[in-house]
């Protein structure tokens, strides 16, 4: 009978895991069961450009029936596991509960944003994980531009025309960086919100803003953001979130009615209920990333303690998308070994470079040591990402969004009722129903 190998979670991790599985392994003796929430893998490096306009939202995705013949594709939640019987619990999206047993079974079910008790964050805040989170930050520019013009006093203005991030990493940066870089398009068509202009934040509870990359490469893009007009506050920490107001640990009460919570990532709660050993909130691994005292059973990505190459014995290795498919080739050869009684090595893949992308053709970059930054580190950026993404089909798509985008600029339609259409009887110009125009403004 043929080995049974499961992957929970179709990130870069599961994805690669997979596409590796399938061509290391003869179809004839091993089959593959690919369990995700979702039938395609986002490219997250690419979300900014989709939230901005730059790329078409369907471009920075890879469908996984597409790119894994050989790999059988459940969609579902992982419910939980029980090591002991070899199995996983999932609920398919109709509802029913279905146990996978499994020969071997490989964990990449990643992370979700970290929130922090403040007050009013549940309520008021937007995360910037997902696509459907960066098109809603697409609309909700669009939205409150919009809300914007039709009010006469520049006070009432001020809220709809301020934006607060929350978090100075990857995320963070590119996020607001792209999106400002697409609302200074944007507001050449609103008359007074042009004249009054809009107010950017970006606050950092830390010293300093992305402490990923070497100082003078951070200061170089603080220096690039606040030449844009953008507010850097660090040392500083969201207090409290309302519908119209954010409150600062400086004192200060911003009006603004956006808010993006990038503060952060930890393990999808599943981790916890999957019977396994965990260090520091994720599974814990050794150098293979085959989980402790769990022969039968690997984690790899955001939700793993994969004990880092380039700091021995410090810390794990970090939630980003270049070590996220490392892990997932190397646990693949791993699992091969495993079931072919070879040899399973240890993950030694070190960083080699980091691209940070703020639009506007400027970005920082590091890569083997060399320092770049504006426009060649730009460039690099982006054929960094067309290498990596995958498929011929999907780098076209990439290559012809970005050069639409430079020639003809950005498309500034709000889409935010897409996918939702109205009841039959419910009048409509082909967006939102009339009766829900308040809904669509109070963001």
């Amino acid at each position: 009978m043929a080995w049974h190998v499961v992957i929970a979670g179709g990130g870069f991790g599961g994805f690669y895991a997979a596409r590796t599985l399938e061509r290391a392994l003869p179809r004839q003796s091993t089959r593959i069961t690919l369990v995700n929430d979702v039938n395609f893998m986002l490219y997250t490096p690419l979300l900014p450009g989709a939230a901005a306009g730059t790329l078409e939202p369907r471009h920075v995705v890879v469908p996984l029936r597409e790119a894994l013949g050989g790999t059988d594709l459940r969609i579902g939640t992982i419910v939980d596991g029980d090591p002991a019987r070899h199995v996983v619990r999932v609920e398919s999206l109709e509802g029913h509960v279905e146990e996978l047993v499994y020969d071997q079974l490989i964990v990449a079910v990643g992370s979700v944003s970290r929130t922090l008790p403040v007050p009013g964050l549940d309520r008021h805040g937007i995360g910037f994980k997902s696509l459907p989170e960066a098109i809603e930050l697409r609309n909700r520019l669009l939205r409150t531009l919009e809300a914007a013009e039709t009010l006469e006093s520049p006070a009432e203005r001020e809220a709809w025309l301020t934006y607060v991030f929350v978090g100075a990493g990857y995320a963070g940066l590119e996020g607001l960086a792209e999106l400002q870089d697409f609302a200074a398009d944007a507001i050449e068509r609103y008359p007074r919100c042009r004249m009054q202009g809009m107010r950017w934040i970006l606050v950092e509870a830390r010293a300093r803003v992305m402490p990923e990359i070497s100082a003078d490469l951070a200061e170089f893009a603080v220096r690039e953001l606040r030449g844009r007009g953008i507010e850097i506050r660090t040392n500083t920490t969201l207090e409290e979130l309302t519908a119209t107001t954010a409150r600062l640990s400086d004192g200060e009460v911003v009006p603004a009615r956006t808010c993006v919570w990038t503060a952060g990532v930890k393990p999808h709660p599943v981790v916890a209920r999957l019977g396994l050993p965990l260090e520091g909130g994720r599974i814990q691994v050794d150098r293979t990333m085959r989980v402790t005292g769990q022969p039968d059973v690997w984690a790899i990505g955001d939700a793993a303690a994969v004990p880092d190459p380039a700091r021995r014995g410090q810390a794990p290795t970090p939630p980003t998308a270049q070590h996220a498919i490392r892990q997932g080739r190397r646990v693949a050869r791993n699992v091969a070994a495993a079931l072919g009684n070879g040899r399973v090595r240890p993950f030694t893949y070190k960083t080699k470079g980091v691209f940070v992308d703020m639009g506007q053709g400027e970005a920082v970059a590091s890569t083997l040591g060399v320092r770049w930054r504006g426009r060649p580190a730009w460039l690099l950026a982006r054929t960094y990402h067309l290498a990596m993404m995958p498929g011929w089909k999907r780098k076209a798509r990439l290559l012809v969004d970005w050069n639409i985008q430079l020639l003809f600029g950005r498309d500034l339609s709000e889409l935010g009722r897409l996918g939702h259409p109205p009841p039959l009887a419910n009048p409509t110009a082909g967006g939102t129903p009339s009766e829900d125009h308040a809904a669509t403004t109070s963001v």
